[in-house]
């Protein structure tokens, strides 16, 4: 890529966002942010506690700040909480300020890829994961198809495969 610009990663919990994201910006020689992890690095705190303590609209509210800060730079790589673009401004960020990217996966895939993790609020509930998923999956689907410039599938490729898809794509 002769002229950097900003990659924008988006998608659902599991789809690989933040694993494929470090390695495509290492590749392309780019700078990486994960805005989950830029807000635990904001508020020292992980990203359940600040869903626990300000609840998903203050958590929101912190991840649109950080999102317009972030998408604002030239020649990164963005992975995005999977949540983020239920938020209309960053939709509107992202697909303006660089090239979004949708990760694409199936409830089964996700649900192999989060079960240990414990770091992830909305699957902290005593319902089911998959029902959750699930719901998740309707409300956000839309939105993360309005403003991709592409589609990548990740569930039955390896990060290395993902990644040389994009890298083609992107020449």
């Amino acid at each position: 890529m002769v002229e950097k610009r900003n990659i924008f990663l988006i998608g659902p919990m599991g789809a690989g966002k933040s694993t494929i994201g470090r390695q495509l910006a290492q590749y392309l020689n780019m700078e990486f942010f994960d805005s989950d992890q830029e807000i635990e690095r904001r508020t020292g705190a992980n990203i359940s506690w600040v869903f626990d303590v300000e609840g998903e609209d203050g958590f929101r509210f912190r991840e649109e700040k950080v999102i317009n800060e972030l998408t604002d730079k030239n020649g990164i790589v963005l992975a995005t909480g999977g949540g983020s673009i239920k938020s209309r401004e960053n939709r509107n960020r992202l697909s303006s300020r660089g090239f979004v990217i949708y990760l694409e996966t199936t409830i089964e895939k996700q649900l192999v890829r989060t079960q240990r993790d414990k770091k992830r609020p909305l699957l902290k509930t005593n319902n089911a994961s998959q029902k959750i998923l699930e719901a998740l999956a309707i409300e956000r689907e839309p939105l993360y198809q309005e403003i991709a410039d592409i589609t990548v599938r990740t569930d039955e490729q390896s990060v290395r495969m993902v990644i040389n898809r994009i890298i083609g794509i992107l020449q």
